[in-house]
């Protein structure tokens, strides 16, 4: 999927731990984002499901599920992720061995849903932050008061450890971990393929406080698709509910609702992220990167990407740029 990728990349090997019963859904996430990742025909990902004892596993509805594996993979894995409604109750030893021993060799473990109770078990997320889904991150904080839950986000990365809010969230967490492994312009073509939101910052909420009013019945998706065509250009607020003809105050409260931000933090995110491909994809200078992504200057485009992600732009390039 990425052209600057050379032949030799190995294929990065994922361990997918399940505490059942699992939801189908959570099982097929990480096979519907990383599955997708192809470099001449060739997977960057091999996904793997594995559990405390292979063989069918239970879960939720009428669909079978096995795990192929047992948890011997998981020592051989470059990331790890767990998922399963079971994490929140009861969890193998086997399984948290198996994660401490992960931990310990430095390999990236996410957990994906209720999977953040097993690595809670696990003493992984002592003194770190930590999602899970919004229903049950009260009894996450209850029974391990030595991790900082955070209760209002999609998905939250502390070092080597990250974890996820529930269900949708998770395709969250595995584009934020293609980015982190491919760069932007590719996680943005797997959103694209599988038909899902491009990828959205871990620091989104996870649920909206109250329904759009259901006497309108439309939602700002055409208007988010008209701004991200003109990112280059100076939009304002006033352009924005323009285009969605609606008021200003509608337009700040639907945007909220919608995306989970506010018009402008929204827009900024856009930019980001347009920049960053420029960046990825393109020689561009940094002041024709800062001018097409609508950042105005190089020096803006430097304290929005290391705020952003920690890197200057020369940086970033320099690590997502493949010859």
């Amino acid at each position: 999927m990425n052209a600057r990728e050379p032949e030799d990349l190995a294929t990065h090997r994922i361990a997918v731990i399940a505490v059942p019963p699992v939801f189908t859904f959570d099982l097929a996430v990480p096979e519907l984002i990383f599955g997708a990742v192809v470099h001449h025909g060739r997977p960057r990902y091999e996904i793997r499901v594995c559990a405390a004892e292979p063989g069918p596993i239970a879960s939720f509805g009428s669909t079978g599920l096995t795990a192929r594996h047992g948890l011997e993979i998981v020592a051989e894995a470059d990331t790890v992720l767990v998922t399963g409604k079971g994490s929140q109750t009861f969890v193998d030893e086997a399984v948290l061995e198996a994660l401490r021993a992960a931990a310990a060799a430095g390999t990236r473990i996410a957990s994906m849903c209720t999977g953040a109770f097993a690595l809670a078990a696990a003493g992984l997320l002592d003194g770190r932050g930590a999602t899970a889904h919004w229903q049950t991150t009260a009894e996450l904080s209850s029974r391990y008061p030595q991790v900082d839950v955070r209760p209002d986000v999609l998905y939250v990365e502390d070092g080597p450890i990250f974890s996820s809010a529930g269900v949708a969230a998770a395709i969250d967490l595995c584009l934020h971990l293609v980015r982190s492994d491919h760069g932007a312009a590719v996680a943005n073509e797997v959103a694209r393929a599988a038909v899902v939101a491009p990828v959205r910052h871990g620091g989104q909420a996870q649920f909206v406080e109250s329904a759009l009013p259901p006497e309108r019945g439309t939602t700002l998706a055409p208007t988010r698709a008209w701004a991200l065509t003109r990112l280059g250009e100076p939009i304002s607020l006033t352009d924005l509910a323009r285009h969605a003809n609606i008021s200003l105050r509608t337009l700040t409260r639907r945007f909220k609702a919608e995306t989970g931000l506010s018009p402008l933090r929204w827009l900024l995110a856009q930019r980001v992220e347009r920049a960053r491909e420029l960046l990825e994809t393109t020689s561009l200078p940094m002041d024709q990167v800062a001018r097409h992504a609508g950042l105005g200057s190089a020096d803006s485009l430097r304290d929005h990407l290391r705020r952003h992600v920690r890197l200057t732009p020369s940086a970033y390039r320099s690590a997502f740029t493949r010859a």
